[in-house]
C-alpha cells in the first residue's frame, strides 16, 4: 500500500515485476494459437482491435501476481477474480500500446537499458544480480524489459495526452495553500493594485459629472490600448498616490474598496479593469498588479507558507482478499473509541494495521501536500493536532487518521509555490489521465472469451 504518491515511484520496480506485458504487436492470431509442433494448445481470452490476449499470456501474468502477492504476505483473491482483474489491465494496455504506435511512440533500447541499470542502482545491486534475483523469484529477464519498455511507453504517452495539457492557475495555488494551513488557521489573499483616480466634488452638477467621466474613460481606454498605466498614474490620477504610479502595494481584501475587490476578482495579474469604476472619490481606473496568499492577522508581507503534516494512520484493506465494508469501518470506530479513552493509538496500528507503516506504530513521517491521496489529504488537512478522524474510505480501504503536529515547509516562497502547483497539477493530470483512459477504452473494439459467452465491449 503506497497511499504516499512518492512511494510509488520507489516501486517502480515491483511493479514490472507482478505486472507482466507481452507485446501485442509481436504473434498475430494464428500463431498464438499453435505451439511450435502446431497442435492447437492455447486460446483467445480477449480481442482488442485487431490483436488477441491468449490464455497462456494470461495465465503467466496472473501466476506471477500471485506469487508477488505472496512474497508480500498480501491477501490473494479468488482465481477467478484475479484472473478477470488481470485480463481488463492487459485490455486496458493493449489500447494504450495500440494508441502510443499511432503516436508514433518508440522507445529505444539504451533507454531500456539505462532503466533497468537504474533499478539495479536504487536496489544497490549490480545489473547482473539484479538479474540473477528476479529470475530466481521467477521473472523471466525477457519478460522483465519487455515490461520495462511498456511501462516506459504508457509513460510517454501519457506525457504527450494528458500531463502537457494541464495548467494550473494563480488562484487555484491561492486557494490551495490556503487548504493547507489547518481548520483552525485564517487565510486571505492580498492584491496588489494600481489606480487612476479622476475626482469627483461633492454636490457636483451633472455637467462636471459627466466631464469627468468623460475625461477617466479617455485614460482608460489608453490603458487597455496599452500605454503604460504608471505614466499615466503619475500625469492624470488626483490620488495621493500618483507619485508612484498609482500603486496600492500588497494589502488585503478588507483594505481596499469592495468596488477593487470584486473587480479584482474578474481579471488575471497584469489586466487593466475594462470598466470604470465609481467610487466615493470619484470615478476609478484599476489595474490587477499581482495576487498572493497571506496568513492569519500578520502584515501583508507575510510570506505564503505550506504545511508539512506528522500524521499516523491504521489501514484496514476491504473488498476482494479484505474485510466487509461494515466490519472494517465498525472496527476502526472501535479502535477510535478506545484511544479517546486513553489508548495507544500506536500499538493498536501495530496490531491491526495492513500498511506496511504498522511496524512503526503506523507512522507515516512527515507528509508534505501532494505527497497523498486526496481522500487521506482532505481527511488530514481538517484534523487538529491529536485528533483521530473516523473511518476514511480510500482506493486502499478504510484509513483511522491521527494528526499528530505541523510545521511550516521549508525553502523560499517561490519554491513554496512551485510546490503547490506541481500538486495541484499532479491531482490534475491523475483525473485528466482517468477520464482520458476510458474514452480511450470506450473507443476500442473489445471482446472477451474469458470463462463463458462472448461478451462484446
Amino acid at each position: 500500500m503506497a497511499i504516499i504518491n512518492k512511494l510509488r515511484l520507489a516501486t517502480f520496480a515491483a511493479s514490472l515485476a507482478a505486472a507482466v506485458v507481452i507485446n501485442p504487436a509481436a504473434p498475430a492470431m494464428a500463431q498464438a494459437l499453435k505451439t511450435q509442433s502446431g497442435s492447437t494448445v492455447d486460446s483467445v481470452v480477449a480481442i482488442v482491435n485487431d490483436g488477441v490476449v491468449t490464455s497462456r499470456e494470461l495465465d503467466l501474468r496472473v501466476g506471477l501476481i500471485q506469487r508477488r502477492l505472496e512474497q508480500q504476505k498480501a491477501p490473494v483473491p479468488p482465481l477467478d477474480q484475479l484472473r478477470q482483474q488481470v485480463l481488463d489491465q492487459m485490455v486496458l494496455e493493449r489500447v494504450q500500446l495500440e494508441k502510443a504506435k499511432e503516436d508514433g511512440i518508440v522507445i529505444d533500447d539504451a533507454t531500456v537499458q539505462a532503466t533497468l541499470q537504474r533499478l539495479a542502482q536504487a536496489n544497490n545491486l549490480t545489473l547482473e544480480t539484479y538479474r540473477a534475483r528476479l529470475e530466481s523469484e521467477g521473472v523471466p529477464w525477457s519478460v522483465f524489459e519487455g515490461d520495462a519498455r511498456t511501462e516506459l511507453t504508457l509513460q510517454k504517452l501519457r506525457e504527450k495526452e494528458v500531463d502537457s495539457k494541464v495548467s494550473v492557475s494563480d488562484a487555484e495555488v491561492a486557494n490551495y495553500i490556503a487548504s493547507q494551513r489547518g481548520p483552525d488557521a485564517q487565510t486571505r489573499q492580498d492584491l496588489r493594485i494600481e489606480r487612476i483616480l479622476v475626482k469627483v466634488p461633492d454636490n457636483v452638477t451633472q455637467a462636471e459629472l459627466g466631464a469627468a467621466q468623460q475625461k477617466a474613460q479617455a485614460i482608460l481606454d489608453q490603458a487597455k490600448g496599452g500605454a503604460k498605466f504608471e505614466a499615466l498614474a503619475k500625469a492624470q490620477s488626483q490620488a495621493a498616490d500618483a507619485a508612484k504610479g498609482g500603486d496600492l502595494g500588497f494589502l488585503p481584501p478588507t483594505q481596499l474598496p469592495p468596488e477593487f475587490v470584486a473587480a479584482a476578482s474578474q481579471l488575471r495579474p497584469g489586466q487593466v479593469n475594462p470598466d470604470l469604476i465609481r467610487t466615493t472619490d470619484g470615478f476609478e481606473i484599476m489595474r490587477l498588479v499581482d495576487r498572493r496568499t497571506g496568513v492569519g492577522g500578520g502584515s501583508s508581507a507575510d510570506a505564503p507558507k505550506l504545511v508539512q503534516t506528522h500524521v499516523r494512520h491504521i489501514l484496514l484493506r476491504v473488498g476482494e482478499g479484505g474485510m466487509p465494508e461494515q466490519k472494517a469501518r465498525e472496527t476502526l470506530m472501535q479502535i477510535r473509541q478506545q484511544v479517546a479513552d486513553g489508548g495507544d493509538f500506536a500499538k493498536f496500528a501495530r496490531t491491526y494495521s495492513q500498511d506496511g507503516s504498522a511496524s512503526q506504530g503506523g507512522d507515516l513521517g512527515w507528509i508534505s501536500p501532494g505527497e497523498t491521496v486526496p481522500e487521506f489529504e482532505r481527511a488530514m488537512n481538517n484534523l487538529k493536532d491529536s485528533e483521530v478522524s473516523g473511518p476514511v474510505r480510500s482506493e486502499y480501504g478504510y484509513h483511522l487518521i491521527q494528526v499528530l503536529e505541523r510545521r511550516d515547509a521549508q525553502g523560499s516562497v517561490q519554491q513554496q509555490l512551485d510546490l503547490a502547483r506541481q500538486a495541484i497539477g499532479q491531482r490534475k493530470a491523475e483525473q485528466a489521465y482517468a477520464d482520458w483512459l476510458r474514452q480511450l477504452r470506450d473507443s476500442a473494439y473489445v471482446q472477451y472469451k474469458l470463462g463463458g459467452p462472448v461478451a462484446q465491449q
